[in-house]
């Protein structure tokens, strides 16, 4: 479907990120996801969370968002992180053309039952993202 990737952004990388990822992916989507401040491994909630949808991110290592992963992305979202606070200038100046913000809460220290709610969420969204008139052009052109 797309010559270039969608990158999902947040700050560890450990989430919501990793998630919509893994659901752009089963969409048939090419797509990435990365960090601003990478934890040192995937939530094991979100792992779960995921697990229970058939989708298996537990080998998935948290990544850092480089200048490098915008330029090559066709489409940056972002998970509700303050981008402006996360991210240097250069790399939000990179993102401007091509940047949709989804604001989701974090996972982080919640349990099972409302990270199956933000899983919900994010796979409602990246579904939508998948069958945008718009956003399938920009990742097709």
């Amino acid at each position: 479907m797309a010559k270039g990737p969608v990158l999902f952004v947040c700050v560890e990388n450990a989430g919501r990120s990793q998630m919509a990822e893994a659901f752009a992916k089963k969409h048939g989507m090419n797509a990435r996801s990365a960090g601003t401040i990478p934890s040192a491994q995937i939530n094991p909630t979100v792992v779960d969370a995921m697990r229970e949808r058939g989708i298996d991110i537990s080998s998935n290592q948290p990544k850092i968002l480089t200048p490098e992963l915008i330029r090559d992305a066709r489409l940056v979202v972002t998970m509700g992180c303050s981008i402006e606070e996360a991210c240097p200038k250069p790399i939000i100046a990179q993102m401007q053309k091509k940047l949709i913000e989804w604001h989701l809460e974090d996972p982080k220290g919640k349990p099972l039952g409302e990270v199956r709610k933000i899983r919900d969420e994010i796979e409602s969204k990246v579904r939508d993202l998948s069958t945008s008139t718009e956003v399938l052009h920009l990742l097709s052109s």
